[in-house]
Parts: C-alpha cells; structure tokens; sequence
C-alpha cells in the first residue's frame, strides 16, 4: 500500500520532469538568443560607452531622456505611426479583395493567386532595387510613362512630401500578396449556406460583406493585423536602399534610427534606449492584438 502512495505521488513530479527535459532544448535557445539579449540591451540602454571596448559609466535614464528630446527620434516615431496606417490598412484591404475575387478555386485564379504571391517571394532589398529604378527622376519607368500621357512627376524619392509615400507603395505591393493567402484560408471557414440564406432575403454584396464575410473574418483579420504591425516596426532594408532615412529625415523609421546611433553614431546608449521602445510598443501592439483575438474566437464560441 506504500509502495502504490510513494509511485501514485512521484508520478506527476516524474511527468513534470520529462516536460522540462523535452523543454530544455527550447528554453535554451530561448535565453540564449532572445532572453539575454534582452537583457543586455537594457544594460547599455543604462550606460554609456565613449569608445568601442572602452569602460561602460552608469547614467540611469539619461539615455531615455536625451532620446525622447531628440527631435530626430520624435521624427522617425511620428514617420512610423504614418507609416503603419498607409500601409497596414491598404494592404489589408486590398488583401481581402483579391482574397474574395480569387476565392473559387480553377486554373485562372490559381495563375493570378501565384502572380499577386510572387512579391513575397523576392527579398526586401531586391524589391526595393526595382522600386529604385522605378522611382529615378525623369529616366525611372514611372516617369517615363508619365512622359507618353504628357505629365510629370514630383521627385519620388527626393521630395520630403513625397518619399514616405512611394516608400509605403513599395510596402504595400510587397505585402498585399502574403495577407491574401490567410485571407483565402479564412473564407473558406465562412459556410456557404449563409450566402445562400442571404441571396433569398434579398441581401446585396456590401450587405453580405458586413453581415456574414467580415464578422466570420475578425480572427483573421486580427492575426493578419499584428503580422502587419510588427513587420511595420522591424522591415527597414527598403529604407536602406531607397533613402536612407532622407531627405530631411522623411522616411527615417523607428529601426532605422537605431541603426544610426548604433553604426554611423556610436552611441550604443541611445540606439539601446530606442531598441527598448520600439520593444515596448512590440509587446503592446501583441498584446493587444492578442485579446482582440481571444475576444473573436469567444464571440465565434458564442
């Protein structure tokens, strides 16, 4: 009889056991790579260094401080909220148009679904290439096709009203393609026997969209948003190549900022200052993103 109470109460300290071991691997990798980066981050963002390898001196906030007064950074988060809105939104409508145009499946919408993918499938800086040549003043393919119909276009990439426009169109043609496919995975959980409830009460396309397409997408929706919002903070190859944050720090992003101070700065400091930042505004833009999710799947539940 004791020996049955000693196994029945060392069996789930044993179950936990083997799920740590299993785990380790993983939570390894985890502290190695994403936990104690973290961790370090936040050691410089409260250091200052003056030299590569020199003595790192305690400063406590003063980072903090001298980036939000920075009126480069103020800059570049003020670019970002723009940023995220002209593309996230356009992207995601565009996504489901195509999605909803292309839901059937046959041969034709399996072409034209390849065709609007194949920009995923080129890399960022590739993409932004093309876009350059695009965009060049007076020789660029925009402006030369401009020239047939006799007009003429603004300095694409050299107009500080204009830069950070051409810069989301190139975001948008590159991502539209890549939220289709989950938009295409989430009607096909829509039962058609709504569409057909709705055709015979007499209800129209944009009364269908609203009332059955869209509130069967919300989860959808909400997962495809926080892919977008993240990729809005953490993409800046495009910038890179296209601008390189000009002119007049027009299309100077949050990551690209940090990529200043870090190389072409040398203040390890700040540019861990603004890394915390943008990792705050990750973790709320996940968070969020994430009870808005758990929210849909529960209203779906009901």
């Amino acid at each position: 009889m004791a020996t049955q109470w000693r196994a029945a109460k060392w069996r789930p300290r044993r179950t936990t056991l083997l799920a740590f071991a299993m785990l380790s691997p993983s939570l390894l990798f985890l502290a190695l790579f994403t936990y104690w980066p973290v961790v370090e981050v936040a050691w410089q963002a409260l250091h200052n260094q003056r030299k590569i390898g020199g003595p790192q001196v305690y400063v406590g906030l003063d980072n903090f401080l001298k980036l939000f007064a920075d009126s480069a950074f103020r800059k570049a988060l003020a670019n970002n909220l723009v940023y995220a809105f002209g593309t996230v939104v356009p992207s995601l409508v565009l996504a489901l148009g195509f999605a909803m145009a292309l839901a059937k499946s046959n041969r034709v919408n399996a072409l034209v679904r390849a065709l609007f993918f194949l920009p995923v499938l080129i890399p960022l800086v590739a993409a932004a290439s093309i876009f350059l040549f695009l965009f060049l003043p007076n020789v660029g393919l925009l402006d030369y096709h401009l020239a047939k119909l006799a007009l003429s276009g603004p300095n694409w990439l050299g107009d500080p009203d204009v830069a950070l426009y051409s810069i989301m169109g190139l975001t948008i043609w590159k991502n539209a393609g890549y939220y289709m496919l989950f938009f295409l995975a989430g009607l096909q959980a829509v039962p058609a026997d709504a569409y057909e409830a709705a055709i015979l009460d007499g209800a129209g396309p944009w009364q269908r969209l609203r009332y059955i397409t869209l509130p069967y997408l919300k989860p959808t929706i909400g997962f495809v948003l926080v892919i977008g919002l993240l990729n809005v903070v953490t993409q800046v190859d495009h910038v890179f190549v296209l601008t390189k944050g000009g002119p007049s720090d027009s299309t100077n992003l949050l990551l690209f900022y940090v990529y200043q101070q870090a190389v072409e700065s040398y203040d390890a400091g700040r540019a861990a200052a603004g890394t915390l930042v943008m990792l705050a505004l990750l973790l709320a833009i996940t968070a969020s993103s994430l009870r808005t999710l758990e929210r849909s799947f529960g209203e779906r539940e009901a």
